[in-house]
């Protein structure tokens, strides 16, 4: 068990934030059989040879922090992630390459070296695996930190972490990780960092190794229909809002921006924009604006619009 004590400024600053490079780890691990994933994901068959890194993450308790550092927020990226990985001073990182629990043998002895040749695989792998669908990835991740920050909003932090994960909750000041470490922290002022991902499906982590920011790793909602097609919309619906509108509405069981609904449905963003403003009109939508993008999604109305043209 993992008890992270919420001090009187840490629980002043509870927030989420994207990690690239979490997507990384997770995607080469899933590939090497020590992640599970709930849908079939054809293009991890294309990671590059990186055996560096695929050591490093063959461990089964611990494979750094410093390969995917704590990420600022919603907006940070790959780009920014390994400059910081680069940046690690070598002492840190032979400190948390000394603690992975797999034959490294094949690292350079130089803890600089090994950094700099760990850094170039990841991006290697992120520009030929992830950066492709990052779009799609990070939408999605941008929908959980919606729900999670509403489920913050109107019922506080222990109603939220209630529906995090099933071993993650709140017992008076202190937020208890049901894992097989045994550790007690304090939070700092820096507060506490919950960090979803697609690949940390169906385990949770902890981030707890100093200097890191203490971080909470979860899995993202809506993960295993990442890759379903969306189905067709029912007739009753297509008949009176027209076939786009009710495709849209049908599509929207989870948040999305106007962007990744393009992608989707093969339609221009100008067209889907001017589609969910009309059903936004009409109440069906609601929208809440997340860094640099727009969310739409349905209303309790237009849930039950829906659910009756379904039945």
């Amino acid at each position: 068990m993992i008890e992270l004590s919420l001090t009187a400024a840490g629980s002043q600053r509870v927030r989420f934030a994207i990690s690239p490079l979490e997507e990384v780890l997770g995607a080469v691990q899933t590939l090497l059989g020590l992640r599970r994933h709930p849908t079939p994901l054809p293009w991890l068959a294309g990671v590059p040879d990186v055996p560096e890194l695929r050591a490093v993450l063959s461990a089964r308790h611990y494979i750094t922090e410093f390969l995917s550092p704590p990420p600022d927020g919603p907006e940070t990226t790959a780009e920014a992630q390994l400059a910081v990985v680069r940046a690690t001073p070598p002492e840190q990182a032979a400190l948390e390459l000394g603690m992975v629990d797999a034959d490294l043998s094949g690292l350079p002895a130089d803890p600089a070296a090994a950094r700099d040749l760990l850094a170039g695989q990841l991006e290697t792998v992120w520009q030929a695996v992830l950066a492709p669908h990052w779009p799609r990835l990070r939408e999605l991740l941008a929908a959980d930190i919606a729900h999670r920050t509403r489920q913050l909003g109107s019922g506080g932090l222990a109603a939220m972490l209630a529906e995090l994960h099933p071993r993650v909750r709140l017992s008076g000041t202190s937020v208890l990780v049901d894992v097989r470490a045994r550790e007690r922290l304090s939070i700092d002022s820096r507060g506490l960092l919950l960090i979803p991902a697609v690949f940390a499906w169906p385990n949770v982590g902890v981030v707890t190794v100093p200097p890191w920011q203490v971080s909470l790793l979860y899995p993202a909602r809506g993960v295993a229909s990442l890759w379903t097609a969306a189905g067709s919309p029912p007739e009753p619906l297509a008949e009176i809002l027209g076939r786009t509108r009710a495709l849209l509405l049908t599509t929207l069981d989870r948040p999305a921006a106007t962007t990744e609904l393009a992608r989707r449905h093969g339609l221009a963003p100008a067209t889907v924009s001017a589609h969910l403003t009309a059903l936004r009109g009409a109440g069906l939508l609601a929208s809440e604006r997340r860094g640099h993008r727009v969310l739409y999604r349905r209303t309790e109305l237009g849930d039950a619009l829906l659910a009756g043209k379904r039945d």
